[in-house]
């Protein structure tokens, strides 16, 4: 099974480092859906994420006082280089490894897709992510804590609804939509709203 995980992982990394290849300078600079980064902000945070490893990222964390989001700039800085050509050749030396940190490995999906998006919806880039590579993502999302930056407790007041598989979940008012769209949804990316539908809507509001 970690195997299986880790194809679907890589096969997300290349298909965006492919992406990456054609952007203009302008683009690099772009904002992504991450707020106050930009698509070249996010890119470094996967190199980041590539290399983690169980022992660095509890060590990170407390010396960033366990503040998530200072562990994540820090970590962004380190390993964003003076240009995109730079970052990008980071990215491609980081896209096969299989270190992790202390997290289930599902997780790593999570990052590769919602990043992915932060940094392909600002560009109008469009990909057709395989569907078991989305719900895993989803279902790891509907189990982790909000602390962690997953929706299990949001999953006690909406019921979510895929409408391109037999994907149903949760309790209360429903929510219905393309997978991808409940990931990044309740990943909190409002962008995705608009492909939503129902009174679960009421939720993000």
């Amino acid at each position: 099974m970690p195997d299986a995980v880790w194809k679907l992982v890589h096969q997300e990394r290349a298909a965006l480092i492919e992406d990456l290849s054609h952007l203009t300078d302008a683009q690099w600079q772009h904002p992504s859906l991450c707020a106050e980064w930009t698509i070249h902000d996010v890119a470094a945070h996967l190199v980041d994420t590539h290399r983690t490893t169980r022992l660095g990222f509890i060590t990170a964390l407390a010396l960033a006082r366990f503040d998530f989001d200072r562990q994540n700039t820090r970590g962004m800085l380190r390993h964003r280089a003076p240009t995109p050509t730079e970052t990008l050749q980071r990215l491609r030396d980081s896209a096969t490894r299989t270190s992790t940190p202390p997290a289930p490995l599902d997780s790593r999906l999570v990052e590769e897709i919602v990043h992915g998006e932060d940094i392909r919806r600002p560009l109008n880039l469009t990909r057709t992510y395989p569907r078991e590579a989305v719900t895993r993502a989803l279902l790891l999302q509907t189990r982790t804590p909000a602390a962690f930056g997953g929706a299990k407790e949001l999953l006690t007041q909406i019921h979510l609804t895929a409408t391109d598989s037999n994907l149903s979940l949760g309790s209360g008012p429903h929510l219905q939509g393309p997978t991808l769209d409940l990931l990044l949804a309740i990943s909190g990316r409002p962008i995705a709203l608009t492909n939503l539908t129902g009174p679960g809507l009421a939720a993000f509001d």
